[in-house]
């Protein structure tokens, strides 16, 4: 068994930028995991951006807290706290915080099948 806490070293030290615009940590990746890709958390600050990307791998953007406009493929749609967005393996994807406080994601990348 293995627990990861967003609060340990290890978590800590893989802090980065994410795409212009969330500030974000691997929970659990690669180093660790042996089919999925990752779990990560980010946070996006209000009025922010996580410019459009395409990622090689299937991943979910879990709303944990706060709001935004999410969009995959051209398709956009506005989502909140509770909301768990399905990305396919390829997809152009993005999220703008339109809330005043801060939009908290868990993501969590696995290769296609």
């Amino acid at each position: 068994m293995i627990i990861r806490n967003i609060k340990d070293e290890e978590v800590l030290d893989t802090t980065y930028l994410a795409h212009g615009g969330a500030i974000a940590q691997m929970i659990l990746d690669r180093r660790t995991l042996k089919e999925l890709g990752f779990l990560a958390i980010a946070t996006l600050s209000s009025g922010r951006r996580i410019e459009a990307h395409v990622d090689p791998m299937e991943e979910i953007y879990f709303i944990m807290k706060g709001e935004g406009e999410m969009s995959v493929d051209g398709e956009t749609n506005r989502v909140a706290m509770g909301d768990a967005i399905w990305i396919p393996s390829g997809s152009s994807h993005g999220l703008f915080n339109t809330g005043k406080d801060d939009c908290v994601i868990l993501v969590i990348a696995s290769a296609a099948w």
